[in-house]
């Protein structure tokens, strides 16, 4: 099974080791790719013209400090991934605690988009950055149209035969949209939580639980050791492991979606 994550905005204050060799990434396909962003990154940041690279990047004043790191990536002290994303779905996903098997699974398993990276395994060493993907560098232009140009080959071949739990919010989702083959094994989430309106269950979408909830979704099917064959299998594995899951219907060639209905946040 290939796990789709999302980056988070929420990272280590710094690295702990070794500066940063993108020959030792995961997908050297990239390199090139990650190549030219880093470098008009890294250019914005460390240029005369602070104002325009907070507006790029969608810094405060009080995020000068950012801007300053940036321009200092390729130098500074970098760390695995799994250390350098903090948000709440990795809060949730707790990888330091997961046992020896578990933890073997997640590095097989799990894939990480990034604005500047394009995609990283968790055992990748990476500084910590600010770069959304939402962002629009000089040079490489708007990141997710960029990466969207550069990422199909290399996911399909990364996926290979497996399913594909694919977790990545709306902005990253963008960057690679599985076809053919890979989109009937792909599974994607969405998050609704159920409460009584009036009497009257009601459902909404969530943003903040929506993260945390999913970091806790891996996190039960990597303890449980499960390793689906099919898109149905992996459906199959999230009602074992008693989350209340919803199919929603699709047009042929389109990824599987499913809604995760929780009442407790």
């Amino acid at each position: 099974m290939l796990i789709l994550l999302p980056p988070s905005e929420g990272k280590a204050d710094a690295g702990t080791g070794r500066r940063l060799d993108l020959d030792k990434l995961s997908l050297p396909e990239l390199n090139p790719a990650r190549e030219e962003v880093l470098a008009a990154l890294v250019a914005l940041c460390g240029g005369p013209d602070e104002a325009a690279a907070r507006a790029v990047l969608g810094l405060s004043e009080g995020q000068r400090d950012e801007l300053r790191r940036n321009a200092r990536l390729p130098q500074i002290a970098t760390a695995p991934a799994a250390r350098i994303y903090t948000g709440v779905l990795y809060e949730a996903l707790d990888l330091p605690s997961l046992p020896p098997d578990a933890t073997r699974a997640a590095r097989r398993s799990v894939l990480i988009s990034s604005g500047l990276w394009g995609a990283v395994r968790l055992t990748d060493r990476i500084p910590p950055y600010r770069c959304p993907i939402g962002s629009k560098l000089p040079g490489p232009g708007a990141l997710a149209a960029y990466w969207r140009r550069v990422l199909g080959p290399v996911m399909t071949g990364v996926a290979g035969d497996r399913p594909v739990l694919d977790l990545r919010s709306g902005a990253y989702a963008a960057t690679w949209a599985p076809r053919g083959d890979v989109a009937d094994r792909t599974v994607t989430v969405r998050v609704l939580h159920e409460r009584e309106v009036d009497g009257v269950p009601v459902r909404s979408v969530v943003s903040h639980f929506n993260k945390a909830t999913k970091g806790r979704l891996v996190r039960d099917l990597l303890l449980a050791g499960v390793r689906p064959r099919t898109a149905d299998e992996l459906i199959g594995a999230l009602r074992e492991l008693k989350y209340t899951v919803v199919e929603q219907p699709v047009p042929a060639g389109r990824p599987r979606q499913v809604d995760l209905v929780v009442t407790q946040l």
